[in-house]
């Protein structure tokens, strides 16, 4: 089935002719996680690999889209019709408390996914199982979060739609993510991996490995990825130039202090209960 949905939205990508019955069709394949914008691929350098065809279709169903008027929650909001907020049932398996979330159709949350509020998750985001996303949490278009990974208050992961070939934010397994940090541009940061509060990745951001004495660099067509089990915190290094020395000036540089061990694992722990 999926090879032949890929088929029929490439199609239509190519020719510009699209039913609203095949975006309909992929976003459904999305919510339940048969489609996704990217998915593991070992064999590649990131570990992952795009599937165009994916945010090709999301695109065209935002140009096949009429704004309309909506009602969510008792308030009005005007949006494109094939994609207005999603809605759960029970049988999902995934906890949102009230206070102003909102999941839009064609996200994948996985059973076991906390939502607190106010949350918002883009269209083609994929969200694993048993994975927290607390308060004030971006999940943009396309990104990828793996499972039991926390997203802590007010953090921001990027989303991609174009190009369509460009690898959206992927976070893996077991990963935290600091309260108010933000990953961005296609950054990849591998599983166990933690980030700290206030952190900012991006592809043009250099991270400094105090642990192998190595700078970790997005280069060529491949984006900045943390290293499994690196524990990332923000940091600053000196700016050259004589002004710069008068002034004592620091540029902020994302820093990997250590290596997860039992301690690290304890204090990153989320209790079974919250889940």
């Amino acid at each position: 089935m999926r090879n032949d949905l890929s088929e029929r939205v490439a199609r239509a990508w190519a020719s510009g002719e699209v039913s609203e019955a095949l975006i309909l069709e992929l976003i459904d394949a999305l919510e339940r996680g048969e489609a996704r914008a990217a998915e593991p691929a070992p064999d590649s350098p990131t570990g992952w690999r795009v599937n165009a065809w994916v945010k090709e279709g999301i695109l065209l169903g935002f140009r096949l889209g009429r704004l309309v008027s909506m009602f969510w929650g008792g308030v009005e909001f005007l949006d494109r019709h094939l994609y207005p907020p999603r809605e759960f049932g029970l049988s999902d398996g995934v906890r949102i408390v009230p206070g102003g979330t909102s999941i839009r159709r064609g996200a994948c949350l996985r059973p076991g996914v906390v939502v607190m509020p106010p949350t918002y998750v883009n269209v083609g985001a994929y969200v694993g199982e048993n994975t927290m996303l607390d308060s004030h949490v971006l999940v943009g278009s396309c990104a990828q979060i793996g499972a039991r990974v926390h997203l802590s208050a007010g953090c921001q992961i990027g989303g991609v739609l174009e190009p369509v070939g460009a690898l959206p934010v992927i976070i893996e397994d077991d990963a935290l993510i600091g309260g108010c940090s933000g990953i961005f541009e296609g950054t990849v940061v591998k599983r166990r991996a933690v980030i700290g509060a206030g952190v900012i990745l991006t592809r043009s951001t250099p991270l400094y490995d105090l642990v192998n004495e190595r700078v970790l660099r997005a280069e060529g067509d491949l984006p900045l990825i943390v290293p499994e089990n690196a524990v990332v915190v923000a940091g600053s290094r000196p700016v050259s130039g004589e002004f710069a020395r008068q002034h004592n000036l620091q540029l902020y540089a994302p820093v990997i202090v250590k290596y997860r061990d039992e301690r690290t694992d304890a204090a990153t722990a989320l209790e079974d209960a919250l889940r």
